[in-house]
């Protein structure tokens, strides 16, 4: 994985519970993620259920720095984001993950850097803390039930973003093989259509046999074959039409 070092900086704010944090670091490098930067950790540091619950994610907890603040876990950053899911009592920019992944990236490119605030397992972010945001990062849940732990709230905001940057596909077939070619799709089509015709399929309803054909020909089309399956319905028309003595 490429680590960029200027990727936003994850600060947990009284984190309570190692486990939690072992989590957020395992959700962190996932994401390529690594500056953990933590605020008056409850049990101390550093801690052995950190690194239990962390899954080898040891390059993010080795990293990792304590800070007394909020304030001075943030002052080296441009633009800190706060998560919370509660109403404050304060005018805030509110952004979605997605939103504010894209704003973290054209900041980057600008030379700045952000930070994201994440607060204690009880009861999240402080308004105190909060104040030291510039934007409030809130998760779409739903509105019946938005309560997230620590580490699912850092895998979200890290996944939106990676994805941001990201360029996989959307779509593709985990397979060696390559797609047929036109050329093959055809052949088979027309093996199909002569089958047929052997079997007198269209005399019936031989005034419907351009529209069915076309159909087909759509159909197959649609299906994205690849050439196994070329070969695959090539053996099953040869198994429908054999003889009897062939068989």
């Amino acid at each position: 994985m490429s680590l960029n070092e200027n990727a936003p900086a994850v600060i947990l704010v009284e984190p309570q519970m190692g486990e939690n944090i072992g989590a957020a670091a395992r959700a962190m490098l996932n994401f390529g993620l690594t500056d953990m930067r933590i605020v008056n950790p409850r049990d101390g540091w550093p801690n052995e259920r950190a690194v239990a619950l962390a899954s080898r994610a040891d390059l993010v907890l080795e990293k990792a720095r304590i800070f007394n603040s909020v304030a001075e876990a943030t002052e080296d950053l441009q633009h800190v984001y706060a998560t919370t899911a509660r109403p404050r009592d304060m005018i805030k920019h509110v952004a979605t993950p997605s939103a504010a992944a894209k704003a973290m990236h054209e900041l980057e490119a600008g030379g700045g850097r952000a930070g994201i605030l994440f607060g204690k397992e009880s009861y999240g972010l402080s308004s105190d803390d909060v104040t030291y945001a510039d934007t409030i990062i809130t998760v779409p849940l739903n509105p019946d039930f938005s309560s997230i732990n620590l580490g699912q709230a850092v895998l979200l905001v890290a996944y939106e973003y990676f994805q941001f940057a990201d360029d996989t596909p959307d779509e593709i077939i985990r397979n060696e093989e390559r797609p047929a070619t036109k050329k093959e799709v055809i052949a088979l089509f027309d093996r199909i259509e002569s089958a047929l015709d052997e079997k007198n399929y269209f005399d019936p309803i031989m005034a419907r046999r351009p529209v069915i054909l076309r159909n087909m020909r759509n159909m197959f089309q649609r299906l994205r074959l690849m050439e196994s399956d070329i070969r695959a319905f090539h053996g099953i028309i040869k198994g429908l039409t054999a003889d009897k003595k062939e068989k």
